[in-house]
């Protein structure tokens, strides 16, 4: 009956500074959000219908970041008001001990996790898919195109006369930017052109009918069919590839846009994961087979099914589908095989890496939603310790405390994603570290609250503070210089 009556006097205690951290930090970060994308809404001419949904839609992000938050500061301060007013003293003088009367706040901590892990997977996902293909219309009111990411797109231009076939790992419809893009012209048999780039912009004329995409760090490969082992290597900077006519065949798809990781729920990361990781594997055994193949022509040792093969190549050789590399090489002249090997291995290789890094992508994803959420439970723990460590730090105290945690949390989250997408470590590893040391943080402080009566009375931070503004200069000895006679 004693615990059950402490513990709804906690939770009042707690949802009020609960409710009001939630509110002020999500009205902070959401102001913060919209005005970096209102540039987007302005003059352009949007129903205020189309408006207030922007702002729903933008909602969920912000609470998934302030959320945790919450929690943190919500505890800290109520468990400071608490040890401040000597609750905590009475209710150990009552026979309760200080590390009891954490029972109801895990128990919160534990209800506010699983709360986390319905939102990211459920709600987040849903809201950011609906948000970029809001932001997407309203930027094709000044029409842009709808390509997919990691598929071939075709591209019609000059009135369908000419055709472009353009790939792009990544493909933002928002910002109209693509990174490491391969565009392949076919549309002169004599010089056939293959553009690789590290990035790239999209942008209309005035007009909307004309499409120029202005490339970065890349390379133009030609092969000139004119001319035996005919190839050209170029390396720009900044090249602009025009793509007229374009305009009048940007049409909205009814399905929307393709998610990205962060509009996926844990189970379609999960499908999308085992699916990359698959196809990856089949390329490996592709390149395998391949390999296999021009070693075993090399060895003499070619099987019929080898044979075959190499019929086939050579039949592409004679109709110009597979170019001869090189200065008509002896090996790679009279090896086909060998030589669609050399001309495949920077595609297979480029799609491979493009597989494992979003592959590992949809890994971080997953397991980022999943250490969010238990952050919850893991503050619920280190900040009861804490606040009663430091009794009179009041609202100061709390402050301070919740911004350098909150800090050092999301910068070890924001680098374990880095060191992840890196391959440094599995993502398993880095992005559960931070809350793995936090943890760690918590327990220790958990174990040493039984000591803790000295600071209850003590007030450490407030005795820190004051033995710091005594050794300001000028400060006078209050119990000499104010002493009458």
């Amino acid at each position: 009956m004693r615990m059950s009556v402490i513990t709804r006097y906690l939770v009042r205690v707690h949802i009020g500074p609960f409710l009001f951290a939630l509110s002020a930090l999500t009205a902070l970060i959401f102001l913060n959000a919209v005005a970096q994308r209102v540039e987007g809404l302005v003059g352009k001419g949007l129903p205020w219908t189309v408006v207030v949904e922007f702002l729903v839609f933008s909602l969920p992000h912000t609470i998934a970041l302030s959320l945790p938050i919450s929690v943190l500061a919500a505890v800290l301060y109520g468990f400071s008001e608490l040890t401040s007013a000597n609750e905590i003293t009475a209710i150990s003088a009552s026979g309760v001990r200080p590390s009891r009367v954490m029972v109801p706040m895990l128990c919160m901590g534990l209800v506010m996790t699983g709360v986390m892990l319905f939102f990211n997977d459920q709600v987040l996902p849903e809201s950011n898919h609906r948000l970029k293909n809001l932001m997407v219309d309203i930027g094709r009111k000044s029409p842009t195109l709808e390509w997919r990411e990691q598929v071939v797109n075709e591209i019609r231009a000059d009135a369908g006369l000419n055709t472009y076939f353009l790939t792009a790992d990544r493909i933002d419809a928002v910002t109209n930017t693509l990174e490491e893009v391969t565009i392949f012209d076919a549309n002169n048999p004599i010089r056939r052109r293959t553009t690789y780039a590290a990035r790239g912009e999209m942008a209309f004329n005035e007009a909307k009918t004309d499409l120029y995409l202005t490339l970065y760090d890349g390379v133009v490969h030609e092969v000139q069919s004119d001319r035996i082992g005919g190839f050209q290597q170029l390396y720009f900077e900044k090249q602009i590839v025009p793509l007229r006519g374009v305009g009048n065949e940007l049409a909205r798809r009814l399905g929307g846009t393709d998610r990205g990781d962060r509009e996926m729920g844990f189970a379609m990361l999960l499908e999308n994961a085992a699916e990359r990781e698959a196809e990856l594997d089949s390329v490996h055994a592709e390149m395998r087979d391949k390999s296999m193949q021009a070693l075993r022509l090399a060895l003499g040792l070619e099987s019929a099914e080898d044979s075959a093969v190499i019929n086939t190549v050579r039949t592409q050789q004679a109709r110009g589908q597979i170019a001869v590399i090189g200065n008509g090489a002896s090996l790679l002249a009279q090896d086909p095989v060998t030589q669609d090997v050399v001309i495949t291995a920077r595609t297979r290789a480029s799609r491979g890496e493009a597989l494992r890094q979003t592959a590992g992508r949809y890994r971080v994803e997953i397991h980022k939603k999943a250490a969010i959420a238990v952050a919850c439970l893991i503050f619920t723990l280190l900040a009861p310790p804490l606040a009663i460590r430091f009794p009179t730090g009041g609202i100061g105290m709390v402050v301070a405390a919740s911004s350098g945690i909150t800090a050092i949390y999301w910068a070890g989250l924001i680098g374990g994603e880095t060191l992840a997408d890196r391959g440094v470590a599995g993502p398993a590893v880095t992005m559960w570290l931070t809350n793995f040391v936090f943890l760690i943080v918590g327990l220790y402080l958990v174990a040493r609250m039984s000591r803790a009566g000295g600071s209850l009375r003590s007030g450490a931070f407030e005795a820190m503070t004051e033995r710091m503004r005594a050794r300001l200069p000028g400060r006078r000895d209050v119990s000499t210089a104010d002493m009458p006679g």
